[in-house]
């Protein structure tokens, strides 16, 4: 019994035939194609109205693609910003390290210019290395003492100025008392008119004051005093304070004027000690003693 389609219903070719056709056009194309290019044109309209789909469906992987990125860039960018921050704050760590050995050392060649300038028989350069623990007083402790040649009574200056006396010397350590410490009295004169007179500690403030001077003294504000010489433990010349005010009343005998040291009394480093001890010269000889009458007669 035969089982077609009524003519109504007629399907057309077969699937081979469709399969066999389409096969050989496909195969026909890419020859004509490849010999004489006839499909560029149609190429390029199917390219050309297919394009906004393509941009469309690429969309979600291009963002996708730049979130990526953009996160990646940005974890970079900070790391990259950390890194220089770090090596911006070591730098600036450097640069004052390096700034502050430089003012140090031009601290200390103006210090062994000061000491060669003075007269006297040596000087020794330390380094402060603590203040004293007394808080009623105003002393400082060096890192030199008796082993280095260091002396009770040395003088200590800094580059500026007089800074203060050694009052006790250990082994490797010795005590000195600035010239603000109430202990301390400096024989001074002013630089200005030679006017001698004496300085004393222990002002609050850290002033010195000129003490017994008559109130109609020529003596004026900016007036720099300096070591006179005159008790043999500070050298002549030294610079040690200027007068800052000076207050006069009739009513008293004498004149109230107050100094400011000149050294860096309580912010430097390094201190220069002064040997300005001199030694004994020797004894002259003893002339023997006078002959008396009786050994004279003897002798004769």
């Amino acid at each position: 019994m035969e089982y077609t389609p009524p003519p109504l219903f007629k399907q057309g070719p077969s699937a081979r035939v469709r399969l066999a056709f389409f096969v050989a056009l496909s195969v026909g194309l890419l020859f004509l194609d490849s010999r004489f290019a006839a499909m560029e044109v149609v190429r390029k309209a199917v390219g050309t109205v297919l394009y906004p789909l393509q941009k469309i469906a690429s969309l979600p992987i291009e963002w996708s693609q730049a979130g990526i990125d953009y996160v990646s860039t940005l974890d970079t960018l900070q790391s990259e910003n950390r890194t220089l921050i770090l090596e911006q704050l070591q730098d600036k760590q450097r640069l004052h390290e390096l700034e502050t050995l430089r003012q140090e050392n031009e601290k200390l060649r103006k210090l062994m210019n000061v000491g060669n300038t003075l007269k006297v028989k040596r000087s020794i350069l330390s380094e402060i290395v603590s203040d004293a623990r007394d808080p009623f007083s105003r002393k400082i402790i060096i890192g030199k003492g008796l082993i280095q040649g260091v002396k009770e009574g040395m003088p200590v200056i800094d580059e500026l100025g007089l800074l203060g006396q050694v009052t006790r010397a250990f082994p490797s350590r010795a005590e000195v008392s600035l010239i603000t410490d109430k202990e301390q009295i400096i024989p001074v004169e002013n630089l200005r008119n030679g006017i001698r007179s004496v300085a004393y500690g222990g002002l609050d403030g850290g002033l010195l004051e000129l003490r017994f001077m008559a109130a109609n003294a020529d003596i004026e504000n900016n007036d720099l005093l300096v070591t006179s010489g005159l008790d043999g433990v500070y050298p002549r010349g030294v610079p040690v304070a200027r007068v800052i005010r000076v207050e006069r009343n009739s009513r008293y005998a004498f004149a109230s004027i107050f100094c400011e040291p000149i050294a860096g009394v309580e912010r430097h480093r390094f201190v220069l000690v002064l040997d300005t001890f001199r030694e004994k010269p020797p004894a002259l000889p003893t002339a023997p003693p006078p002959a008396t009458n009786t050994e004279a007669g003897n002798g004769n």
